[in-house]
């Protein structure tokens, strides 16, 4: 167990930024230089909220030329981070009465909603051989999910300085929806923040992937490839319709209408070019640097940033991080908070934020201590200039599961 220094190279073509303030687990850091091993990885980066998964890291970012992995991409392709302002204002309104107003979010979504949706997804249906039928992607439509997806209402609490012009280079597009963005924020509005993907879709196209390919991912050149590709494209599509959906089954309970500020994909494989190379970036838990503002979110219980991504991001792949990132393993949460804290203490926060969960094991699992601290993982990325901030929201309350309470 032990850091790197902020952006420093810790093999050839691996670097990990981090600084000496961030834990960061060996496994994780051994996994990153595993994955770079890959035939065809011509670089990888790790970055502070960098924890282990499934056989390959998380908070990483990894670029190929000739050749992509779709296991590298894993089952919830698209999962990612949507941010609207509500026209509910904070200073009217409390975690408690948030908390009434939206009740249970469980169950199919509402069918007017649906019906808003349906166009969309008969598109992505029509355009991609899905291995999951239409009538089960509308069944999830609309969906939060498990693990550490939520939905989290957010008061804007500091704004820092305006955007500057310099972006990531060729970014006019990235830098144009950053002012746009920080135009319209409203310190005194209520934010929610969705964060949710492609639900069962992603897992079944990964699970057809590897039961054909295995883990040795595909030539670019095949049909293969092209087909996965396109499956791929289909299951952003639908993390993204999945996400509007949310947002829109919150704003309705809450009676508010909503402005979309940003919605930014974290799980993908994207044709990309670094060091004059033409080929692929791979993020795992990473989001993209080159698209404009991004949100960063701690864990419940914790701030959330809004940064405008600097020029130093070409040396991260374009990549930043997207959250906290694990400090526990989900095993070990229920024994190590378990004698500390009865369910009913964790649904507070130290920020007086409410935490709707009503799914115990869940509850622990993604309790703010089983992950490391947002203001550690931030000031890694701008130590490495990698970010400027702009604003900072402190939750309200955040919603994971419904329905009847446990104990």
């Amino acid at each position: 167990m032990g850091n790197s220094l902020q952006g420093k190279p810790s093999a050839d073509k691996v670097r990990v930024f981090a600084n000496n303030d961030v834990w960061l687990e060996a496994n994780a850091v051994a996994q990153l230089h595993t994955t770079a091993q890959l035939p065809h990885i011509h670089a990888a980066v790790g970055l502070p909220d960098l924890h282990a998964g499934r056989g390959y890291p998380i908070g990483a970012a990894f670029f190929s030329v000739g050749h992509l992995y779709p296991a590298l991409v894993g089952g919830d392709i698209g999962c990612g981070m949507a941010l609207w302002r509500t026209g509910l204002k904070a200073h009217k309104t409390s975690p408690a009465r948030l908390e009434k107003l939206l009740g249970s979010q469980e169950g199919p979504l509402p069918q007017a909603l649906l019906a808003q949706a349906q166009p969309e997804l008969a598109a992505l249906c029509h355009d991609a051989a899905l291995p999951l039928p239409a009538a089960q992607l509308a069944g999830s439509l609309g969906s939060i999910g498990g693990g550490n997806h939520f939905a989290e209402l957010l008061a804007c609490e500091q704004l820092y300085a305006a955007p500057e012009g310099d972006g990531p280079a060729d970014a006019d597009a990235a830098t144009t929806a950053t002012t746009a963005v920080c135009a319209a924020l409203d310190p005194k509005a209520v934010y929610l923040l969705v964060h949710s993907g492609s639900r069962g879709l992603g897992g079944a196209i990964l699970r057809a992937q590897v039961e054909a390919h295995g883990h040795a991912g595909l030539a670019a050149d095949t049909p293969q490839a092209q087909h996965y590709l396109m499956q791929h494209e289909a299951a952003l599509r639908y993390a993204r319709l999945n996400r509007e959906a949310i947002a829109q089954r919150f704003l309705q309970a809450l009676r508010s209408d909503g402005l979309p500020l940003l919605d930014v994909s974290h799980n993908h494989v994207l044709p990309a070019t670094h060091d004059g190379l033409q080929g692929f970036i791979h993020r795992k838990g990473a989001t993209p640097a080159d698209v404009g503002p991004v949100l960063i979110p701690g864990s419940r219980g914790d701030y959330s940033y809004l940064v405008q991504p600097l020029p130093g991001c070409a040396a991260a792949l374009n990549s930043l991080a997207h959250g906290a990132g694990r400090k526990w393993a989900r095993s070990d949460c229920m024994g190590r908070l378990a004698p500390r804290f009865q369910a009913s203490a964790l649904r507070k926060t130290r920020l007086g934020s409410t935490v709707v969960c009503n799914d115990k094991a869940l509850l622990y699992e993604e309790a703010p201590q089983a992950y490391k601290a947002i203001d550690s993982v931030i000031a890694s990325l701008l130590e490495a200039g990698l970010v400027r901030l702009l604003a900072r929201f402190k939750p309200l309350l955040t919603y994971k599961k419904g329905g009847q309470p446990c104990c």
